[in-house]
């Protein structure tokens, strides 16, 4: 039996009404908790108003949209299947031979497309506003934010104080870890108002404990020869590990700018697995969505005038909490790289689709 065009449509705008007001909801509640945070962050500094802190919250909001709407989409679904199940529409719909696959067709077919409009539209608006938010966080809350950036002309580093600074580039990086080495390496050396006092030219440069040990150096200075050293020691307060986690993060690049980005990295060198997993999860999204919409049909669909709406809240609560969990535990092996990064972000979405798929099948067929 095909189902009629005006039974979906009424299906997808009850569908859309209250995953747009559990959306509403859990984002308000999540937004609360995280002005009080940054309230909390900023009380000790008197140059952080209270405007400042709400522009912050402001520009955080975009990102935790992308982190609420899976929990929304599960908990709009089953507020959605319950009310229609409890008012005994489904159970008509389904005594006119109305199968659940055909009244879930319109619901994941919205779901899906929000799903793409979410990671190749408002990903990008919700990267960019990040961005000014770390921003923003590093000026006034005192958050360390180093210098470095990776491109295709090399890597750059810029160290120091507002005294003296040292600008440092490579062309690559060969190695992982303590062993990485810097080839091809420019020292800028510089002074307060970024005016220049010398350069380093070496073969390479390796990271030890507070210093680069420059090989095969020529130092040059204004008004003065350029000299040969095979040794040369720069002071540093950086280490590998910091380089590595200080280059742009992955929720501040669009979904467009990711996978040129790691192509970027992996020529300099450095490993992009964190953002390789990140732009993974953004294409798994759509389907993890769709996903959230068959867990919730499993919790509410048989709902009757006599079931306990309590039972499936906690049902459903349980469901996303243990989703959360099980992706946390699934990332951090992806990067930890016990794991590929591709299967550790497709995972998640997988299992919950295939759990959906079976739990439905068995409730239809038994």
């Amino acid at each position: 039996m095909r189902i009629p065009a005006i039974f979906s449509l009424y299906l997808s705008r009850h569908f859309l009404l209250w995953l747009a007001g559990v959306f509403a909801t859990l984002l308000a509640i999540v937004a609360m908790f995280d002005i009080v945070e940054l309230l909390r962050k900023g009380s000790a500094k008197e140059e952080v108003t209270t405007e400042v802190l709400i522009q912050m919250s402001l520009l955080k909001l975009p990102h935790l949209v992308q982190d609420m709407l899976p929990f929304a989409v599960l908990l709009g679904g089953m507020m959605c299947f319950w009310r229609l199940a409890r008012a005994n529409e489904l159970v008509v719909a389904r005594a006119a031979g109305v199968s659940a696959w055909q009244f879930l067709t319109a619901p994941i077919i919205i779901t899906f497309i929000t799903g793409v409009l979410l990671v190749t539209i408002f990903n990008p608006f919700a990267a960019a506003m990040r961005a000014n938010y770390e921003a923003m966080e590093s000026k006034y809350l005192g958050k360390n934010r180093a210098e470095f950036a990776v491109s295709e002309t090399g890597v750059w580093l810029r160290q120091g104080s507002q005294d003296e600074q040292d600008v440092i580039h490579a062309d690559k990086v060969v190695g992982a870890g303590d062993a990485a080495t810097l080839e091809d390496v420019v020292v800028l050396e510089l002074e307060a108002g970024d005016r220049f006092v010398g350069r380093i030219d070496a073969a390479n440069a390796v990271l030890r404990n507070g210093y680069w040990e420059l090989n095969s150096a020529y130092l040059s200075q204004p008004g003065a020869d350029t000299r040969f050293v095979e040794t040369y020691r720069l002071g540093t307060n950086l280490t590998m590990k910091g380089i590595q986690d200080s280059f742009a993060s992955a929720d501040t690049l669009s979904f467009w700018e990711l996978p040129r980005f790691i192509g970027t990295m992996e020529e300099a060198g450095f490993n992009a697995n964190a953002h390789r997993l990140y732009l993974h999860s953004l294409l798994a999204t759509p389907v993890l969505l769709c996903a959230m919409v068959l867990i919730a049909a499993i919790f509410s669909i048989r709902t009757s005038r006599r079931s306990s709406t309590g039972m499936m809240v906690v049902g459903g609560v349980l469901s996303g909490f243990l989703l959360y969990f099980f992706t946390n535990v699934v990332h951090a092996l992806g990067l930890s790289m016990s794991i590929p990064a591709e299967f550790a972000a497709w995972t998640p979405a997988g299992v919950s689709t295939m759990l959906g798929v079976t739990a439905l099948l068995h409730l239809e067929d038994g």
